[in-house]
């Protein structure tokens, strides 16, 4: 039976815990259940659980669990570590951490302007959303301009085309899902290859209602209350089109949160990214980075290596602990 999971402010307000645990996606709750298994005061805490995959369908590469639904594979992780008695202080985000006077601890702050104190601290913040930067974008967000074709997708049901923007793997698995609810996709990327797997090019290739547009970018949104065209350029040619939409999925991948980084000390690479060792260090004494805001494998940010790096984080955690006398 799992023991009670979510935990409220006055929880939390004032506490102080071996390992504070800031991110709920995979390498989050991974470092949590280790750090549990290391016998460490530990909570989570997390505005969004389940991190990316939240913004996925289905996941098909995470060893044992063939073709799993990223809802369900979030609920394993979060069951996994309430079962070993991770608690979760949820809706809430760390604005702030900083050395007490003494060295010894951590203040963190969150965003609802919670005060608790931390011996250590493992970030597993992921990575937030990349943008176009261009007219229309900002002002259309939500009413026709998504980030997320796996969540707004089934909004679309019988409408006539929308716009697909990126090569990856998550335009193409949106183009994919979209071209069963829509008439038309446009599928629009700057560059004539693509980086997604194979295996979604292919299948977008046979998909008779997805029609890709290469060497193109969106210049422009429009509409009135609510998105309906997209102006596209071809880099090439210099010609530029409107195209008639009821909606543009922005694909284009995800950028670390830098700023945030650098507020709280951490250095972090050329694009942003909290550098860290081979055991999860970062520049910090006792706080340590894993998953996909790290500067690790930057090419190959997968599922299965957030939760690596969760764990040799929580491992990295109890050694520095027991080295400096704090447990």
């Amino acid at each position: 039976m799992a023991r009670i999971a979510w935990i409220s402010k006055k929880d939390v307000q004032g506490k102080t815990f071996d390992t504070v645990v800031i991110g709920g996606g995979p390498a989050g709750y991974s470092a949590a259940v280790y750090a549990k298994r290391f016998l460490l005061n530990t909570i989570v805490i997390a505005k969004l659980i389940g991190g990316q995959l939240t913004l996925t369908d289905y996941v098909d590469d995470y060893p044992a669990c063939r073709k799993i639904k990223a809802t369900d594979l979030v609920n394993r992780f979060k069951r996994h570590a309430e079962d070993f008695g991770v608690k979760t202080y949820w809706g809430d985000s760390v604005e702030s951490f900083e050395k007490t006077g003494d060295g010894k601890l951590y203040k963190i702050t969150t965003k609802k302007g919670v005060e608790l104190y931390a011996k250590s601290i493992i970030v597993a913040v992921g990575t937030k959303r990349r943008k176009l930067g261009i007219p229309g974008e900002k002002e259309f967000s939500g009413r026709g301009v998504s980030y997320c074709s796996v969540c707004d997708a089934p909004l679309y049901a019988g409408k006539d085309s929308v716009i697909v923007v990126g090569g990856g793997d998550a335009a193409f698995e949106g183009a994919l899902l979209l071209s069963g609810y829509v008439k038309k996709v446009y599928l629009v990327h700057r560059r004539k290859h693509f980086r997604a797997k194979p295996f979604f090019v292919e299948r977008v290739l046979t998909k008779p209602n997805i029609e890709i547009l290469v060497d193109s970018v969106l210049t422009e949104i429009g509409g009135d209350k609510l998105v309906r065209y997209a102006k596209v350029k071809n880099k090439i040619t210099g010609e530029e089109k409107e195209i008639n939409v009821d909606g543009v999925f922005i694909e284009i991948g995800f950028e670390p949160d830098k700023e945030w980084a650098v507020k709280n000390g951490l250095n972090v690479d050329n694009a942003g990214y909290i550098i860290v060792d081979d055991w999860m260090r970062t520049n910090l004494p006792g706080v340590f980075a894993a998953g996909d805001c790290t500067n690790k494998w930057p090419n190959f940010r997968q599922v299965v290596t957030a939760a690596a790096m969760g764990s040799i984080a929580a491992y990295s955690a109890f050694n520095y602990l027991q080295e400096n006398n704090l447990l």
